[in-house]
């Protein structure tokens, strides 16, 4: 195999932000490829400060690090100026942890976040000189599957993924796992259609080489089905039915540049409870499931213990939409400020933000002088920041960074949510 550092060392002077493209992150786990049986790059399509605090991916990282055969590891899409070198010097796309050519992996599984990647996905195929078509590609070459929120439609991708998981990938990733190395126990006598047969026999796995698809006169999808008997007429989604079963990374990675949510998160719930009608997210993680508040408060204390993060995030679609929500951040502020740790309450719905809640955050902390206060004149849309912070002179004294609320206006149409915004400030 090909070690590639010596040869992006040299280049990392004339890009920017070198530290995209080095390894050895707080808790990042190295294996050895000669131990590994399957080796897996799990690639987000975007630069590294956008993908690496993505929660799907580092759960994905800790259950495939977890086998004592298996080795994951990470890869991101380059920036502009690294790809120009790359291409320059001819050195093939690579994972983080190893600085190996991810076409020396055998599967390289990507996140499929939003439509405006897709062209980053053949982008790194390209840049890893790997085949973009899966006709193309044989038993020597990687197996590349998808997953993710865009993964439930699946047809603009169809022609370059051997298979995409539908739904929740914690739940499938292990039996994918042991699939793919049944097969390679086979040895010269695996064949890629072979593997791919036998992995539509589970659930929530889609190969878009068994069906056919037949489109009406308007160019629209008319009849998609299999060609055969034995694959599955419709594929179902994965989803974990227990989520305090579900496996939370209790050692994140800790990235040594500033990322985007540059912090911890605990996911507190998935789902919604809305049903909005408009909202992709609500209608593909449903049904509306809840972790219990006793165990979150652990889990919380344990992963700032693990990373040092000054800020921790209670993540979920609607995170004012939790049964127990001022029990919890009562309990965390607690122990928080005692730290001078600050409480992220990210994507909450205006109609459930209460009063309470909000005096619950202002007054939960024994410790006196550290308090929060809200800001009424900065509400913005989802994705954006109405601040609640710390007072300045407390923010002074215990060196805590100012935290925020993010409230999500929700409504089917632009105006609408202007005039929302209009009448909350």
């Amino acid at each position: 195999m090909r070690d590639l550092w010596k040869e992006i060392e040299r280049i990392l002077p004339e890009v920017q932000k070198p530290t995209r493209y080095i390894d050895r992150e707080w808790n990042s786990i190295r294996k050895d490829h000669r131990d590994a049986q399957l080796k897996i790059a799990l690639i987000y399509p975007d630069v590294y400060e956008v993908g690496m605090p993505n929660l799907g991916l580092q759960i994905l990282y800790d259950i495939l690090n977890s086998q004592d055969d298996v080795l994951a590891e990470r890869a991101y899409a380059p920036w502009v100026d690294m790809e120009e070198k790359l291409r320059q010097r001819r050195i093939p796309l690579f994972s983080l942890e190893s600085h190996l050519p991810l076409a020396s992996f055998d599967v390289l599984g990507f996140s499929l976040q939003h439509e405006m990647t897709y062209t980053n996905v053949l982008n790194v195929l390209d840049l890893a000189g790997i085949s973009l078509h899966a006709a193309e590609r044989d038993e020597r070459n990687p197996l590349v599957i998808g997953g993710g929120p865009c993964a439930y439609n699946p047809k603009p991708l169809a022609p370059f993924f051997d298979f995409f998981v539908i739904g929740e990938g914690e739940e499938v990733v292990l039996e994918l796992v042991e699939g793919v190395k049944s097969w390679q126990r086979m040895g010269n006598k695996r064949r890629k259609e072979e593997l791919l047969r036998a992995l539509t026999k589970i659930p929530g796995v889609y190969v878009p080489s068994f069906y056919r698809v037949e489109y009406n006169s308007s160019g629209r999808i008319g009849k998609v089905e299999p060609i055969s008997e034995d694959i599955p007429q419709v594929v179902s989604k994965r989803f974990v039915s227990d989520l305090d079963r579900a496996r939370i990374p209790m050692r994140p990675i800790v990235p040594y540049m500033e990322v985007i949510h540059d912090r911890c998160s605990l996911e507190i719930m998935r789902g919604c409870t809305r049903g909005c009608r408009f909202c992709q997210a609500g209608m593909i993680y449903r049904p509306a499931r809840e972790r219990s508040a006793e165990y979150l408060r652990g889990v919380g204390e344990e992963l700032l213990r693990e990373t040092g993060y000054e800020d921790i995030s209670l993540a979920s679609l609607s995170t004012s939409d939790y049964g127990r929500i001022e029990w919890l951040v009562e309990e965390l502020m607690r122990g928080c400020a005692e730290k001078g740790v600050s409480i992220s309450l990210p994507s909450l719905r205006v109609d459930t933000f209460s009063v309470s809640l909000a005096e619950h955050i202002q007054t939960c902390p024994p410790v006196p002088g550290v308090g929060l206060r809200t800001s009424a004149s900065s509400v913005e849309p989802r994705g954006h920041s109405a601040e609640l912070s710390r007072s300045p002179q407390s923010s002074r004294r215990r060196g805590v960074k100012k935290t925020g609320l993010t409230f999500a206006p929700e409504a089917g149409t632009q105006q609408l949510r202007d005039v929302m915004l209009i009448s909350l400030c």
